[in-house]
């Protein structure tokens, strides 16, 4: 698989913004592994450049906390079946297939742990969309239908001891305890990290960031 270091990246998410056609890019990769980091500056970057990009998160398509818990679901949030994946791939459908509209989309918020609607504004002049998220690359119904519609998907790695370092203390940081924060990142989160690694081949790129 191509390995991509950040200014290869840079400059093939440039050639994406400049091809004439609005296209859609992927970010994907482990909870943890960075990808949100790395889509924020990646879109900062290319806005400051003079680039018309907008960043579209998957998270905000996760279910509200009161529904999670009304399934019984709280448990393992962030599982494939814990987002509405039918209603990310008709957003995504829309920012491909009809750009000349000015989409909103929503933001999940991890100061409240719940997505706010209609937050993130995408206006027509628009040529590159940044979406990250777990899920991307996966093969089954209805998450299949995401990778159809992005022009580029590309997978982040880090150092798994660094990943599970920085799942515990985010664990941490919104509430749980020690004992709560290694049960989650070693248990529904590994098993969601094992569901996304097995998706890696299916990636248009590699990216190795800086282990920090």
């Amino acid at each position: 698989m191509l390995t991509l270091d950040s200014a290869d990246a840079y400059e093939r998410a440039v050639g994406l913004a400049t091809c004439g056609r609005r296209q859609l890019l992927g970010i994907t990769g482990a909870p943890a592994a960075g990808k949100s980091t790395y889509a924020e500056q990646l879109a900062a970057k290319l806005a400051a450049d003079g680039h018309h990009v907008a960043l579209v998160p998957m998270d905000g398509y996760h279910l509200a906390q009161s529904v999670l818990d009304e399934l019984g679901l709280a448990d393992v949030k962030g599982a494939p079946h814990t987002f509405d994946a039918q209603g990310f791939v008709a957003m995504l459908r829309r920012l491909k297939q009809t750009p000349d509209e000015h989409i909103w989309a929503p933001r999940f918020d991890r100061g409240i742990e719940d997505s706010i609607a209609a937050s993130i504004g995408v206006a027509p002049e628009v040529t590159l969309v940044i979406t990250e998220g777990n899920y991307l690359l996966l093969g089954q119904p209805p998450w299949s239908a995401v990778r159809e519609l992005l022009d580029q998907c590309w997978y982040v790695e880090v150092p798994e001891a660094l990943r599970h370092a920085r799942l515990e203390a985010r664990h941490r940081q919104f509430g749980r305890s020690a004992q709560e924060a290694h049960e989650r990142t070693y248990g529904s989160d590994e098993r969601n990290a094992q569901l996304i690694a097995a998706t890696a081949p299916a990636a248009d790129a590699l990216i190795h960031l800086p282990a920090r």
